[in-house]
């Protein structure tokens, strides 16, 4: 906006209902981030996520005008975000395509020698298989305890949030909330050498 001014939400959504595209530009960029890491952590695909926060801005955008107030502007943006990625995951179901891990399509031309206290590739290769275990425990969770976990532990929303986007009462939140991490500590306890 003009001159640095750095206006709320509320003031930038009455803005984007009088037609100010700059302002819808504004929430966008104020809000990509939270979206596409919603997004990320629900889908596990770098692409569907892009895909699903292109889709959830556009939907945000077409239907602002419905948007009363009555919750936090992130609330909303996140029920369209999950709806967007429920999507994507219904046409994954749909095409399952195999893709092998022992592809490798980068070429970074000719390997030059620095100096640095980045993690060796060994070290890289552990986090990352680590990593993966993670998200797999987590992507093989009921569905209905993976999007709680995604959004309490991932997203660090608060239970009045998550509530609100799952549209479920605080005390289901919490029970699955519980039920999810106690099955994603199973699933990860024949794997502890890795966590120590």
């Amino acid at each position: 906006m003009e001159g640095g001014e750095v206006l709320t939400d509320k003031e930038l959504i009455e803005r984007c209902k009088h037609g100010d595209r700059d302002a819808f530009t504004e929430i966008m960029q104020k809000h990509q981030n939270l979206v596409f890491g919603m997004a990320y952590n629900i889908l596990s695909d770098y692409q569907d996520a892009e895909d699903a926060a292109q889709d959830t801005f556009i939907k945000a955008y077409k239907s602002i005008s419905s948007f009363k107030g009555d919750s936090a502007f992130t609330t909303w943006l996140y029920v369209i975000c999950r709806n967007s990625c429920n999507d994507i995951l219904r046409k994954r179901q749909k095409h399952s395509v195999v893709t092998s891990i022992d592809t490798d399509d980068t070429d970074d031309g000719p390997i030059k020698e620095i100096k640095s206290d980045a993690p060796t590739p060994e070290e890289k290769v552990e986090l990352s298989e680590t990593q993966a275990l993670v998200r797999e425990a987590i992507n093989s969770l009921k569905p209905e305890y993976k999007e709680v976990l995604v959004l309490s532990d991932i997203q660090q929303l608060s239970y009045d949030e998550v509530s609100a986007i799952l549209k479920i009462p605080n005390g289901t939140v919490k029970s699955r909330l519980n039920r999810a991490r106690n099955a994603l500590r199973k699933k990860l306890s024949d794997k502890r050498e890795l966590f120590s």
